[in-house]
């Protein structure tokens, strides 16, 4: 039986390391931290504070499409942390897997709880100036992309709570 394949998506600061491993824990699958498929020239453009470009990224997706698509193979499941800003991103994420079995999990939250969130963090490359660039990169999941959305106000166990309860009720 195939297992939930999930990419929990978001800008910097929403949470999606904390959220996607607490996701897949629950839900006794493995958790790729996208950041890690990023290729060293990319995580040193992100450190200077320069935004990365549809071409930086596309080898990163690309990366990123072939763990999931080899989950979906192996019929395993997989939560897998990656911004996904933009839909034709998640358009590459989503080939990998061709019967459209990918949910997307947006975090969503405002600029302000988001600065709040990125000026307390520590060790990260992402400096906080890249919030900016992020929010006017992101294009929300449209409608017919049938995204869940969660609101990143509520604590990191109410957001995983809500959504085993999504996985349950669509299993």
């Amino acid at each position: 039986m195939q297992e939930g394949l999930y990419v929990v998506m978001g800008v910097a600061g929403a949470g999606k390391s904390a959220i996607g491993s607490a996701l897949a824990q629950a839900l006794d699958v493995v958790f790729v931290e996208g950041d890690a498929y990023h290729p060293p020239e990319n995580i040193a453009k992100m450190a200077r504070g320069i935004p990365l470009t549809d071409g930086d990224r596309a080898g990163w997706l690309r990366a990123l499409a072939t763990r999931i698509a080899e989950a979906a193979l192996a019929g395993t499941g997989l939560v897998v942390a990656c911004s996904a800003l933009k839909r034709a991103y998640r358009d590459i994420l989503r080939s990998a897997v061709p019967d459209g079995d990918l949910q997307f999990i947006f975090l969503h939250g405002s600029r302000t709880v988001l600065a709040e969130r990125l000026a307390r963090r520590q060790g990260h490359f992402m400096p906080p100036a890249l919030l900016d660039s992020q929010l006017a990169t992101l294009e929300v999941p449209a409608p017919d992309e049938g995204a869940w959305v969660c609101d990143i106000t509520q604590s990191p166990d109410e957001i995983v709570a809500g959504l085993l309860t999504r996985v349950h009720h669509d299993a």
